[in-house]
């Protein structure tokens, strides 16, 4: 009896606060509308401040300085050596794709003095000064004239005298007194080169052509007591080959290689007898196509001395 009592009393009070809580559970309108307020609050609040007090947290963290952090930064291996902090010095270069040409002959007149000799002809010296003169009408292309002067200044070799000694034979050779001519020069070439690392030089490369005189005369070696020649014009053809380097925007050194080709006329080499022997038509021999190769080193002036670039509209 007694333990059937005790089982029912468990039972009666389980059953009791069962309707308790079912009581505690029942909720008005206007409560059910309280609560929900102050839980919307409630959780809002939780997050702006969770959230605030973390953002302030992480500022805190960033603008003090994380201890921790720092160290964990500098014990990572991937971390590479500090770059150095030598200053470097700075190199102020203005360096243009296309630059302009330092020199422009366009418009200028070219003068140019010049002093040669020549190369190929083993038996008479022939040293000449000259001037030349060009009018470049555009930056590539002139036309001009140029003189030499040759009389008194042809220097002949022993070489013909100790020949004709030793063997009984001489060359015909011949003086030169004057050249003359025109030009046409074109320049295909132009550049620059550094010397010593310091100094920079513009230089341009040109051939030139055209056609003259060239007045010349025999020397006579076969019968040099009788017979005398006068100076006769010839038509010369001639081309060259040149270089100027510029020392400055008008002023360049310069030097070529001239060939003047020409009919020349030689003296005979067979000597009359008796009365022919005074007779001039007797004296002179065949014609043959001679090469006069000089090289001359010069000047170039350019006038005007100044010039402005001229750009497209």
């Amino acid at each position: 009896m007694n333990r059937a009592w005790v089982g029912l009393s468990v039972v009666f009070a389980m059953l009791s606060s069962s309707v308790a809580s079912a009581q505690d559970m029942t909720f008005t309108e206007e409560q059910a509308e309280t609560e929900a307020g102050q839980e919307g609050g409630g959780e809002a609040g939780q997050e702006g401040g969770g959230e605030a007090g973390q953002g302030g947290g992480e500022a805190g963290q960033e603008g003090g300085g994380d201890i921790i952090g720092e160290l964990a930064t500098e014990r990572r291996p991937e971390a590479g050596p500090a770059a150095p902090t030598a200053r470097r010095r700075e190199l102020v270069e203005e360096i243009y794709a296309v630059q302009q040409i330092w020199a422009l002959r366009t418009r200028r007149v070219e003068l140019t003095p010049q002093v040669g000799f020549s190369l190929n002809d083993p038996f008479v010296s022939h040293y000449g000064v000259g001037v030349g003169l060009n009018y470049w009408f555009t930056n590539v292309l002139a036309v001009g004239l140029n003189f030499v002067w040759y009389q008194e200044l042809d220097i002949e070799s022993d070489l013909n005298f100790r020949a004709g000694r030793a063997t009984r034979l001489v060359a015909p050779i011949n003086e030169y007194q004057l050249a003359a001519a025109v030009n046409f020069s074109y320049v295909p070439l132009y550049g620059k080169f550094a010397m010593f690392n310091e100094f920079i030089f513009h230089w341009d490369a040109y051939v030139t052509g055209g056609v003259g005189i060239i007045r010349t005369r025999p020397i006579p070696v076969f019968d040099p007591d009788v017979r005398t020649f006068d100076y006769g014009f010839r038509i010369a053809f001639n081309v060259a080959l040149g270089l100027r380097v510029f020392v400055t925007r008008f002023l360049a050194i310069g030097a070529e290689l001239r060939d003047y080709i020409y009919l020349e006329q030689l003296e005979s080499q067979t000597i009359a007898t008796g009365a022919d022997r005074n007779n001039e038509s007797t004296w002179e021999g065949d014609a043959a196509l001679t090469n006069h190769v000089a090289l001359n080193i010069g000047l170039s002036l350019f006038f005007p001395f100044e010039f402005t670039y001229e750009r497209p509209r």
